[in-house]
């Protein structure tokens, strides 16, 4: 309807352009002929026609007649999440026991007395209320003739059940083959065959500036087509496994799990995620590549769960500020935080602070690279890890293991590390110690006070200067300093004499490892100004 009324409103509009030609034509005492003319000239005009610069369609109109029958949409009904609930006002005190139905439970509410809350009227069995159920929508596409469908992980990660609905609108109960957190992929499977399918596009890829299209069903629209450019390649939004690219063409809510595909109607990627102030899309979008998504849902549909090395290691970047501190400027690699207990990475001899620069031969630049090439590593192989430690170059031989789940290795970070906002400081001390840091030895009273385990050694922080570096990132009472440059500490003299040699050298920072919360992490402090 609106759009009917805009249409007459244009066309209104131009009429009264029209109109109003005419009549200048005859006020100047022109033929009829002649004002007829002029008003011609004026409505071309009013809407010139372009030619689309070389190597564009046209139209997309032929593409989306191709493909679209291949795309999805996907609605999903799912529990809500006890603790998701309890974070909606009213739902404060919802039952902290509470547990999804199990198989065989059912709305009858058996032999309930009549208006006592029965399964089926907020309870569960035992009388605890069930979880209330929630619908979401996805897009999706089918990649072989007998059914197989390619989507995101997040669309169907808790889903109770899954109906697929096709561009001629039959729907169709779907089943999970396989997800992988990893990558936020996931294949699901319909019965049926002769369905219309799309290829991935592994070898010919696209350049930045080239045309794409993306179909999908935006906030429950149903199929819906957009345009635009491949943006740029390589972007990371902070998933391990995957280098995203990013695309112009709009997308939004719903259109998680949808194709977007070349002029030639082959699949470049999986539209995963946008970035978004308002929820809704401003031109960048992110799609997991095609031959990522290729290999992954090949292991799904063969039945494999998808597993990855794993050397048991915490790690991060191994920035450039923190390179000038080590005074090796050119240097990039990740950097070892801990190792964990009884792992790979501590049964090889892994240390932390040791500085990953390359893994079989293949050189690592960040955390992201090296954990990627550790992914590659079957378990059971070995890989030959080079890395710099208190300044000189060393290889270790670790023998992988498998990667535990990414929800498993969430669970072990909460993200409080040196670095992160927040935290308490102590007032600042009248004279700081050491770079805006008072310092006192880690004796059995430090421990007791701030819960330190009997591992860990160093020396424990009392106060920060409120104008240093140090509290500009981070640092709190309690901390415990563990390293600094390339030695360990033990007393506030060893990081003092890190810092002195720092100066000495001409370097603007100094490297520290900051225990907190039972991990540690590093960052380079100024040791002047």
């Amino acid at each position: 309807m609106t759009s009917k009324k805009t249409g007459y409103l244009l066309g209104a509009v131009a009429g009264a352009g029209v109109m109003a030609a005419a009549m200048a034509g005859a006020g100047m005492g022109l033929p009829p002929a002649h004002a007829d003319q002029q008003a011609s000239l004026i409505k071309a005009s009013t809407a010139p026609i372009f030619a689309p610069p070389p190597g564009s369609p046209m139209s997309f109109a032929d593409i989306f007649d191709k493909v679209s029958p291949a795309v999805v949409s996907i609605n999903v009904t799912s529990r809500v999440e006890a603790n998701a609930l309890r974070r909606i006002p009213g739902f404060e005190n919802f039952p902290f026991n509470i547990q999804p139905d199990q198989p065989g439970d059912d709305d009858s509410g058996g032999d309930e007395s009549p208006g006592a809350p029965g399964p089926g009227k907020g309870g569960a069995k035992g009388g605890q209320p069930r979880l209330p159920t929630q619908q979401s929508a996805g897009s999706g596409f089918f990649i072989s003739s007998d059914g197989y469908i390619v989507t995101n992980n997040h669309v169907v990660e808790n889903a109770e059940t899954i109906k697929v609905v096709l561009k001629d609108e039959r729907e169709l109960d779907a089943t999970v083959v396989g997800r992988d957190e990893g990558t936020d992929l996931a294949v699901l499977k319909v019965k049926g065959a002769g369905f219309p399918f799309v290829d991935f596009e592994n070898s010919a890829k696209p350049r930045v500036g080239d045309w794409v299209i993306t179909v999908g069903n935006p906030f429950g629209l149903g199929g819906t087509a957009t345009a635009g450019i491949i943006s740029a390649y390589g972007r990371d939004i902070g998933e391990t496994f995957v280098d995203y690219i990013q695309i112009d063409a709009p997308i939004n809510r719903g259109n998680s799990g949808g194709p977007t595909f070349d002029i030639y109607g082959r699949v470049i990627g999986v539209n995963t995620a946008i970035f978004s102030p308002s929820g809704g899309s401003v031109g960048i979008g992110f799609a997991v590549p095609a031959d990522v998504a290729d290999i992954i849902t090949k292991q799904l549909m063969s039945g494999g769960k998808i597993t990855r090395g794993y050397i048991g290691a915490t790690i991060q970047n191994f920035t450039a500020e923190m390179a000038e501190a080590q005074g090796s400027p050119d240097m990039r690699g990740a950097i070892v935080n801990d190792t964990v207990a009884g792992g790979p990475s501590q049964h090889a001899g892994l240390q932390a602070g040791d500085v990953i620069t390359a893994v079989n031969g293949r050189p690592v630049r960040s955390s992201s690279e090296l954990t990627r090439e550790v992914a590659k590593a079957s378990a059971g192989a070995t890989l030959r890890l080079d890395l710099m430690r208190d300044g000189k170059k060393k290889s270790l031989d670790v023998r992988s293991g498998v990667r535990p789940s990414e929800k498993e290795l969430a669970a072990n970070t909460d993200g409080s590390g040196p670095g992160a906002p927040g935290g308490s400081t102590a007032p600042a001390p009248q004279r700081p110690a050491v770079i805006g840091l008072a310092l006192a030895p880690l004796d059995e009273a430090a421990r007791k006070r701030y819960s330190l385990p009997g591992d860990v050694r160093g020396v424990v922080v009392e106060g920060v200067d409120q104008t240093s570096d140090a509290a500009q990132k981070g640092l709190r009472r309690g901390d415990v300093i563990v390293r600094a440059g390339d030695r360990a500490v033990g007393s506030a003299s060893d990081l003092a004499s890190a810092v002195d040699s720092a100066k000495k050298a001409g370097r603007q920072s100094v490297l520290v490892g900051v225990h907190r919360n039972g991990r540690t992490s590093f960052l380079p402090l100024k040791v002047t100004g």
